[in-house]
């Protein structure tokens, strides 16, 4: 899976994730665009990559389509071209989104089971979330992936490049498992993988989605101990992801050993949900 002489942009590749997709192509032999909201991040992961100075550390936010702009071309400045690019930045909470209230309540709710009550406490966020929290997270999750794939688009149409984007999804998109804004982002981000991959089929583009389980992320881990804990115990492997192994899955669509996989949700969450 040689990704020698290409050039990639993966974004919130700071941690998590996206670091670990970062290395991954890295090795494979790409050069990486390290895109993260800070640039201290970004130059934390591009140390970490073979030959770091072949690479490039930029800091700036998703959500804000003149950053993406001035992100993109940066990469192209540095690289002359792009060929693959990974929409992973991602947030799974807002200002006041109610998830406070939702954990609050949840708590309630376990220790009426451990006392071995019939539970009277309902565990709800939508009623707790004002707008602010709604459009945090879905300015992120998805029109943040909207910015980055539109500008990486022009690029390879421009330059007549059979480039490959691949969508971090999730698989709370089969079992409505999370925060509401959350699962929906994710949701439309499939919807938008598989109509965009129509749209540029024609000019060798390929689009698809990895949907991970729940992985051992600093994301996953700003959750509640015993939500995590209830995760593992629902997965059929029996543990969390490693991001190396969610990384996998996105070097084999980012390869041309994936030549003829576009509009596709490669699924790698142990067995939890399947697509």
């Amino acid at each position: 899976m040689s990704l020698s002489g290409k050039a990639a942009l993966v974004t919130g590749a700071g941690q998590g994730i996206g670091r670990a997709c970062a290395l991954a192509l890295a090795e494979a032999g790409a050069r990486v665009a390290v895109f993260d909201l800070k640039q201290e991040s970004a130059e934390a992961t591009v140390a970490t990559l073979p030959d770091p100075s072949s690479h490039l550390a930029i800091a700036g936010n998703v959500a804000d389509s003149t950053a993406v702009k001035a992100a993109f071309a940066k990469a192209v400045a540095a690289f002359g071209r792009l060929d693959v690019l990974v929409n992973n930045a991602g947030t799974g909470t807002g200002p006041n989104d109610g998830s406070a209230k939702m954990y609050e309540l949840m708590a309630q709710r376990n220790a009426e089971l451990a006392r071995g009550e019939t539970p009277k406490t309902h565990v709800e966020q939508a009623v707790f979330m004002e707008d602010e929290g709604w459009r945090a997270v879905m300015a992120v999750n998805l029109d943040g992936a909207f910015f980055c794939t539109r500008e990486a688009l022009r690029i390879m149409a421009e330059k007549n490049i059979k480039g490959s984007i691949i969508n971090i999804a999730s698989t709370a998109v089969q079992s409505g498992e999370g925060p509401v804004h959350y699962v929906t982002s994710k949701a439309a981000l499939v919807g938008m993988t598989r109509a965009l991959a129509r749209e540029v089929a024609s000019r060798g583009i390929r689009i698809n989605a990895v949907a991970p389980g729940p992985t051992d992320t600093p994301l996953m881990r700003s959750i509640p101990d015993e939500w995590i804990a209830s995760l593992e115990k629902a997965i059929p492997l029996g543990r969390l992801a490693k991001p190396a192994e969610v990384a996998a899955a996105v070097r084999f669509l980012a390869s041309d050993e994936a030549s003829y996989v576009t509009g596709s949700v490669l699924v790698a969450n142990g067995g939890s949900y399947f697509f």
